[in-house]
């Protein structure tokens, strides 16, 4: 599978280290150096961490936007970043149920209902119609470029939300990442699936890296998960929205 240019833009090296490592963990680092590696990736990079994962969301925003048709099942695409849920038809009830807790001057909806729910997925692809005044959410996109423990569960939260508010058909639910370890990426890949699957943005670098440099148990867990479908490359993305 082909791997996409921002995505040897985006991965580098960070005062000796690849910036996708945990420098606390020595076989993350060992996969992430056989990974650059992999990929020929030897310049130097600033952005780690944070705003390294911000262009992670920009790229991923203008890959889709790029790639995907102008007009999927008869509606226009629209591809945008950070855009409320509220904002398409499937939770557009969501921002009444605002309206009436910011009304309710005893805060007794606050305190019942909570305010959780008006979740901001980090990429967003809408089908908008002339029938409709609100887009469709066709897809919600969490960009994470790793994947610590509470990473993981940010994203599960966000995926409960998406799935216990909807009116309507789900919406794809696909989370991305750059994360070098695979008993990381199975801390959102495995489970009860609240995610439709996880997106690797290298996966074959990542498979040749673990399996140089990876424990029995990496490789292992890295079998488990494209064995049973629960982890992609990202070049499978966009078909998979198309359907």
């Amino acid at each position: 599978m082909p791997t996409f240019p921002f995505v040897r833009e985006l991965l580098g090296w960070n005062g000796g280290n690849p910036n996708i490592a945990d420098r606390s963990s020595a076989g993350s680092r060992a996969i992430s150096e056989c990974l650059l590696e992999a990929l020929g990736a030897t310049q130097s990079v600033q952005h780690t961490g944070q705003t390294a994962g911000m262009a992670l969301e920009v790229a991923v925003r203008d890959h889709l936007a790029s790639t995907l048709p102008a007009r999927l099942h008869g509606c226009r695409v629209e591809v945008s970043r950070r855009t409320a849920i509220s904002d398409f038809g499937q939770y557009a009830h969501l921002a009444k149920l605002e309206r009436l807790i910011k009304a309710d001057a005893t805060g007794t909806l606050r305190a019942s209902i909570g305010t959780d729910y008006e979740i901001k997925p980090d990429v967003t692809v809408g089908l908008a119609s002339a029938s409709s005044p609100l887009p469709f959410l066709h897809a919600a996109v969490q960009c994470k470029w790793t994947l610590r423990s509470d990473r993981a569960q940010n994203v599960r939260h966000d995926a409960v939300i998406l799935i216990r508010h909807r009116r309507g058909r789900l919406p794809h639910i696909v989370p991305v990442t750059a994360e070098p370890m695979p008993t990381r990426l199975a801390s959102l890949a495995r489970g009860t699936a609240e995610v439709d699957t996880l997106y690797h943005v290298a996966l074959d670098e990542l498979d040749l890296a673990v399996r140089a440099r990876g424990s029995a148990q990496q490789i292992e867990t890295l079998d488990e998960l494209v064995t049973h479908d629960r982890l992609r490359d990202l070049s499978e993305l966009v078909p998979t929205l198309l359907l």
